[in-house]
């Protein structure tokens, strides 16, 4: 059965679908042509009032570039099932147009645009009907409200949510943006309808956060004041309005108020640079943030509901919320979760796109956007592209330990050690003092570099700050085993084995410290599991043909030891690796890979 929240997708399935009645084209079979260029403006094209279905098509309809309405919809539908959504909302909104009546083309034209398309489009040709889920027809009226909101309609917007309230799944978004269309349309009344919940949910939180913004542009200050302590007294709501709340008490005069409650923010460790600037903002008596307007409001509301959508999983919603949000306020705050949404929705390349809409005026926002997307593409086993966006962030925002982190374990991962070494010793001293990350990085890289004794100390600094972490312990013991101190380095490494039994690295350390401790039973039932959860990793490989080796397995270890050899292991092991195949590993040997 289709989730409600995976409906959107669902209305994009797969190739394998016989040719409807409207693709019969006695002419020419439908051509997948490449991406449309030239031709009238999407903003001037307007669906027609639908017609009957015809039985067969005669003539087949084609724009004006002899494209046919069928080789559009397999573009569009090519193009949306490879994760482009904007390329594949773009032909089938062209294909919608010539074959307004296809009920399949209708469907897939809305889905595709509502996640990376025309938005007005969508709001357009939103399926209706009895037979149509809540989750699609809900969504495409709630398109249509805000839009028209947007459009300077409110009162139209207004009648017709009155006419019919946004219903379930999308009736929270349309609750929340409810107020501020109503006090845009004039209706004031309805728009401080007092919020009803009582209890802490985020829900609640939200509602009265929007009820006291709008109090306060009605100069009913003290109702304002009761709503905002209402808000933000669960920490929860502290964390999420305390900057609001506290810009309330700035712009009445009671700054030391609003100074108390960005230190108890800070005291409670909420991490955000906007803190510490509003409480140097207060305690200067510089001009407060202005109270944002009716229209901020409503994108502020649907990014609410998009804030709660993503909370429970609900990708595809708070991506259609977000896009309604940037429409009426454009902001890189929202290109930035509109890009994660997108990216969680399985829509990588709408979502990269979003986040390269990001410009570096603000450099955190810019870095957060190159982080983002490095490992979008990471994800998608693109690792040396993701180092662009890496080394964009790094441009920009040099200082910030999360960039330095997130481009050392690239280089790393890359291989790139001294690169990633240079990058870490340009960490702040104050940072990488004290960072526990960046001093278990400059442990690998050193480690790999062959440093062992530099590489030694700083996993012992790491465990300093983080005594019981069982990837420091394992490295640090690995080391350790594969030198001279190993009896040290095995319980290191059984320790860090006790909490992690399943982790690959772990694992292939424990079976080298069993190897080294002459266990070597042990250590071929231990190494077999690592290769069982690292197949392509050389060294575990390796390590296990060692082990073959030890208990008179000598055909299995030359097995291990060629595959090793095929996956791509560094110069050193491999020298070695073709050492072992040449005259086996000989008793007097010293062990080690």
């Amino acid at each position: 059965m289709t989730s409600s929240r995976s409906l959107l997708l669902a209305l994009i399935p797969s190739l394998a679908l016989a040719a409807p009645a409207w693709a019969q084209e006695p002419q020419a079979p439908p051509v997948i042509v490449p991406a449309p260029t030239g031709g009238v403006p999407l903003d001037e094209i307007e669906p027609a009032p639908p017609p009957s279905i015809p039985e067969i098509w005669a003539p087949v309809p084609v724009d004006e570039q002899g494209r046919s309405a069928y080789g559009l919809f397999l573009a569009g539908r090519m193009a949306a099932g490879q994760g482009d959504a904007a390329a594949g909302a773009d032909y089938l909104r062209r294909a919608q147009t010539l074959a307004p009546e296809q009920p399949t083309l209708r469907d897939q034209a809305f889905a595709t645009n509502l996640l990376g398309g025309d938005l007005g489009f969508a709001g357009r040709i939103a399926p209706e009907g009895g037979e149509v889920p809540a989750a699609i027809s809900e969504v495409g009226r709630l398109v249509e409200i805000v839009q028209a909101f947007g459009a300077g309609d409110a009162r139209g917007a207004l009648a017709a949510l009155e006419a019919r309230p946004i219903e379930r799944p999308h009736q929270r978004a349309g609750r929340l943006v409810t107020p501020f269309i109503a006090a845009t349309a004039g209706d004031w009344d309805r728009a401080l309808r007092p919020v009803t919940g009582t209890g802490t949910d985020i829900a609640t939180l939200y509602g009265r956060s929007h009820r006291a913004r709008l109090l306060e542009m009605r100069r009913r200050h003290d109702e304002a004041a009761q709503e905002w302590a209402l808000a933000t007294r669960p920490r929860l709501g502290r964390r999420l309005f305390g900057l609001d709340h506290g810009a309330f008490l700035e712009r009445r005069g009671r700054r030391a108020e609003a100074i108390a409650l960005y230190d108890s923010l800070l005291a409670e460790g909420v991490v955000d640079g906007r803190i510490d600037a509003a409480r140097a903002r207060a305690a200067a008596r510089r001009r407060p943030p202005a109270l944002p307007s009716l229209r901020q409001g409503a994108s502020d509301a649907m990014t609410a509901a998009a804030v709660q959508a993503t909370a429970e999983g609900q990708h595809e919603f708070a991506a259609v919320y977000l896009r309604l949000a940037y429409d009426l306020v454009p902001s890189d705050a929202t290109l930035l979760n509109l890009g994660d949404a997108l990216t969680q929705a399985q829509l990588t390349t709408p979502g990269r796109q979003a986040l390269m809409r990001i410009g570096p005026a603000d450099p955190g926002l810019y870095a957060s956007a190159q982080l983002a997307m490095a490992e979008s593409l990471v994800a998608e086993g693109m690792d040396e592209a993701a180092l662009d966006p890496l080394l964009r962030a790094a441009e920009v925002f040099p200082d910030s330990p999360e960039v330095i982190v997130a481009l050392a374990g690239r280089l790393i991962a890359v291989e790139r050690f001294d690169d990633a070494l240079k990058v870490l010793e340009g960490a702040p001293e104050a940072v990488g003092t004290s960072r526990f990350d960046l001093t278990v990085l400059r442990g690998t890289a050193l480690s790999r570099l062959g440093r062992t004794a530099e590489a030694e100390a700083q996993f012992q600094a790491a465990l300093l700050l983080r005594p019981d972490d069982p990837a420091t312990l394992s490295a640090l013991g690995y080391l350790w085993v594969d030198g001279v101190r190993v009896e040290e380095g095995a319980a290191l490494i059984a320790r860090a084995a006790a909490a992690l039994p399943d982790d690959r690295d772990v694992r292939n350390a424990l079976g080298w410290s069993q190897y080294r401790l002459g266990r070597f039973e042990e250590a071929v039932a231990t190494l077999e599991g690592a290769v069982e959860l690292a197949p392509a990793d050389a060294v575990a490989n390796a390590h296990l043909g060692d082990a073959y080796w030890r208990v008179g397995r000598r055909r299995e270890a030359h097995f291990q030891w060629y595959r090793a050899i095929t996956l791509d292991p560094d110069a050193e092991l491999k020298s070695q690796l073709e050492r072992r195949l040449e005259v086996g590993l000989a008793d007097a040997e010293p062990s080690g890979s």
